[in-house]
């Protein structure tokens, strides 16, 4: 049996019934693809039916608010996919009578549809004969035909992505590819891979060579940047007792676009109490403010794919009303980073 024979037979008996296998709608799956590039089945299939409720069509997305669709993302991280997510749905109604592309070369001009989404989509929607490869087919024919090119490098994506057409089964394509990216998934998973009882095993290079743990090979990434943030929370009470905080949108590219967070000092070291009061002006200009203290003794570190943010939450009582004051009951309202959503569930305001 073929080597996309024997993938096919090990599906038929160990696929898992996710619920966007039960459509063929481009919408359906093109929503699927995006929330699970970065992300792991298990967290992201909850994400993926919330969002098919608020936005059972590509129109019900295109009509909603950017921070309708960031604060449905949050957690996922890689923000840009959500606001990609957002602008491409708008694409689809506005350019394509909110009817998706049917074909490869015409997907890959939409907004965050790169190579494996545009073969995704095409193969499971209309069963063109386009090869998906993501991160599970990558270490499934990296092994199996034992390849040390480097996955992340250019000459790596291209020799794999000519590999996996080959290897493809045209015939059966949306099942096919399916099962190459479970099979990676379940049986030929990154740690403890299921040598023993697997189909490939007999004629698996890094199995025979000893090389399973090795491949795929990877380039080295560059030293990670570390930054250091300091979240100035502000409490305001007016006569009536209501609290009041303070939240900014981060409008510059980069990390977190368009999310919002309290007011900011980045510094380039940990600061303490003393550094605090004396930058404090800078963010609260002339506002009274009655007693700072820290929130977090130890930085909160929070890894990005590039960089490590060392964390800390200042708390800033003030005496003088503010413009923009936003009610503490209301704060969880809107879409924030991770890190800023753990601490408004732990502080009480």
């Amino acid at each position: 049996m073929s080597f996309s024979g024997k993938i096919l037979e090990w599906y038929g008996q160990n696929k898992r019934s996710l619920p966007w296998r039960k459509s063929r709608d481009p919408y359906k799956i093109w929503l699927s693809e995006i929330i699970l590039q970065q992300t792991r089945v298990a967290q992201g299939t909850p994400y993926y039916l919330r969002f098919l409720e608020a936005f059972p069509t590509v129109n019900d997305m295109a009509m909603a608010k950017e921070e309708e669709v960031l604060k449905l993302w949050q957690g996922l991280g890689y923000y840009s996919r959500a606001r990609n997510l957002h602008a491409t749905a708008k694409i689809i109604v506005e350019d394509y009578n909110s009817t998706f592309p049917d074909n490869y070369k015409e997907l890959l001009k939409l907004k965050g549809v790169g190579d494996y989404t545009a073969s995704a989509i095409s193969s499971i929607c209309y069963n063109e004969p386009q090869a998906v490869v993501d991160g599970n087919v990558y270490r499934v024919l990296a092994r199996y035909f034992g390849i040390d090119i480097p996955i992340n490098g250019s000459k790596g994506v291209k020799y794999f992505k000519t590999l996996a057409q080959k290897v493809m089964d045209v015939d059966h394509i949306r099942d096919y590819n399916q099962a190459i990216m479970e099979f990676g998934a379940i049986q030929c998973s990154p740690k403890k891979p299921l040598c023993l009882d697997c189909p490939l095993n007999e004629s698996c290079v890094a199995l025979e060579k000893g090389r399973v743990d090795q491949l795929p090979a990877k380039i080295k990434k560059g030293k990670v940047r570390k930054r250091y943030f300091n979240y100035m929370v502000p409490i305001y009470k007016d006569k009536n007792g209501a609290i009041f905080t303070s939240l900014h949108k981060r409008n510059a590219k980069g990390i977190w676009q368009n999310l919002w967070e309290f007011p900011l000092i980045e510094s380039k070291s940990s600061l303490e109490i003393d550094d605090i009061a004396k930058k404090s002006k800078d963010v609260f200009g002339d506002l009274f403010i009655n007693d700072i203290h820290i929130y977090n003794d130890i930085d909160i570190v929070h890894k990005l794919s590039h960089q490590q943010l060392y964390t800390k939450f200042w708390i800033v009582e003030v005496n003088t009303d503010f413009d923009n004051k936003i009610s503490v009951e209301k704060v969880s309202e809107f879409p924030v980073p991770v890190l800023i959503a753990d601490f408004i569930k732990a502080f009480k305001f």
